[in-house]
């Protein structure tokens, strides 16, 4: 079966327009850094510094673009622990009652109630793809992963969208642990048997 490209995704920030511009200045557009997998998605040169409810500082967080309906920070177990996050795991954009945070960037702040989160494990296919893997919007899967820390990840959402084209999202803990990094490949498992 084809194989299915890694992308590891570090602690990032999605900023609405109205936050990017209490940040920033009035009317700002952010800078594209370089593009990401994803159509139209693209990491800026921007960042902010985040702040925990116990005043930790994440300093230097980069902004991904372009803005979105409602602000959010993706961060890892890891970062959670450290700085004193509350992050549950969560799909990108559903963020009702998850952690809050305060957001610091050169113009002014921001105070969000909710937003952080962990983001799932998950896997973008387009249409066509999602056939050719035989998968649907919100199935779960596994993956297997080769090498040195070789292992089976479980609870891999697949998400099917015309704008999106194959790639597996991970954050840093999760590569971390498997030894993965950026364009590594691995093979999504549908079904398999665990010997007792």
């Amino acid at each position: 079966m084809k194989k299915i490209p890694v992308g590891i995704s570090g602690r990032h920030v999605h900023l609405s327009k109205e936050h990017l511009e209490t940040l920033f200045g009035k009317d700002y557009q952010l800078t594209v850094l370089k593009e990401l997998s994803q159509p139209n998605q693209y990491a800026a040169e921007e960042k902010v510094d985040v702040v925990s409810p116990q005043g930790k500082v994440l300093e230097g967080v980069r902004i991904l673009g372009p803005v979105r309906p409602q602000s959010q920070v993706e961060i890892s177990q890891s970062d959670a622990i450290r700085y004193k996050f509350v992050a549950p795991v969560r799909s990108s954009g559903d963020v009702k009652g998850s952690g809050a945070a305060k957001l610091v960037g050169p113009k002014g702040e921001v105070e969000i109630s909710e937003g952080v989160i962990i983001a799932d494990r998950h896997i973008h296919f387009s249409p066509e793809e999602a056939k050719e893997f035989g998968v649907k919007d919100k199935d779960i899967v596994a993956l297997k992963i080769d090498g040195i820390k070789a292992g089976i990840l479980e609870n891999v959402l697949c998400r099917v969208h015309e704008n999106f084209r194959l790639d597996c999202h991970l954050d840093t803990d999760d590569g971390a642990a498997f030894m993965l990094k950026n364009g590594d490949q691995v093979t999504l498992v549908k079904k398999y048997t665990i010997n007792e």
